[in-house]
Formats: structure tokens, sequence, C-alpha cells
């Protein structure tokens, strides 16, 4: 797995959206696009930083920046965490772990000494051309979407 470097090219994707359209990372060329991985929906601090990104949204979008979060929960957990919160952006399901793994976002976690692959809390931020322009790796939920929209 190559380490992903700013000013590289960010890796394509495709997947399902909370209603189950195709969205591609592709659709987005021309614009800068905030991916933000996350391990799951509807969790305290998954939530945290989903509602973070949601409260700053309009300011994203007056930067012309569209904001897209990535997790292994399937489409139905997205529909209800989107309901749920209010969320104005797309949450894509990676349930085969194909774009966190491109994203070198998939590792291995520890809890209570049990160790297990999961989703890495990390923020990509994707220029026009697609080129990765900003790589944020383990972040702080709460404090997260604020820094990432201060650096655009």
């Amino acid at each position: 797995m190559s380490q992903l470097v700013v000013g590289a090219k960010a890796p394509s994707f495709s997947a399902p959206d909370q209603s189950g359209q195709t969205v591609s990372l592709a659709d987005f060329k021309g614009k800068t696009v905030i991916v933000y991985f996350y391990p799951k929906d509807d969790t305290p601090g998954c939530t945290t930083e989903s509602c973070s990104f949601r409260d700053l949204h309009p300011t994203f979008k007056k930067k012309g920046a569209v904001v897209i979060g990535i997790s292994p929960d399937p489409g139905k957990a997205h529909v209800k965490f989107i309901e749920k919160f209010s969320l104005p952006f797309t949450l894509l399901s990676d349930t085969d772990h194909k774009i966190a793994e491109a994203y070198n976002v998939w590792v291995e976690k520890s809890m209570y000494g049990r160790k297990y692959m999961g989703m890495e809390r990390s923020t990509f931020v994707i220029d026009g051309l697609g080129k990765l322009k900003a790589i944020y790796r383990k972040v702080k939920p709460a404090e997260h979407p604020a820094e990432v929209l201060a650096n655009l």
C-alpha cells in the first residue's frame, strides 16, 4: 500500500450513496471535494464530527467545496443518520472497505486490548483537478471540520 501525499492524484472511487445511487469522485471534476472517513453512523465521535461538518456546510458551499462522508455502514443506516441529524451532504457506503483501503484508512485498531480492523477517522481535501490538496489523519471530531474550512 503506497502512502498518499499532498500533490498526488487522489484515488478514484465509486460507491452507493444513502439512496443507492452510485457516486464517483469523477462526478465532482472542477470542484474541491472534502472526503471524510468515519467509523460508524450515530456513534458519539462520528455524530460530533458529522454535525460539525453540517453546521459549517453553508460556508463550505460558499467556498465551492463539496462534503462527502464515507463509512462502512450500509445505505439504510446512512438514511437514518441523515434524517436524525439533518445532514445536508452525501454519505457513501464503503461496505467492502475498498475506498478506505485505497486511502490507507482501513487500519488495525485496538479496543480493550482486542485488535480489529476498522476505519481511521481521516479527511482528504481533493482539488478540482483530482489532486490531494490536504490530508488530515486521526482527527479530533469536534474541532476538525473548522480546521479543514480554515485551510481551504
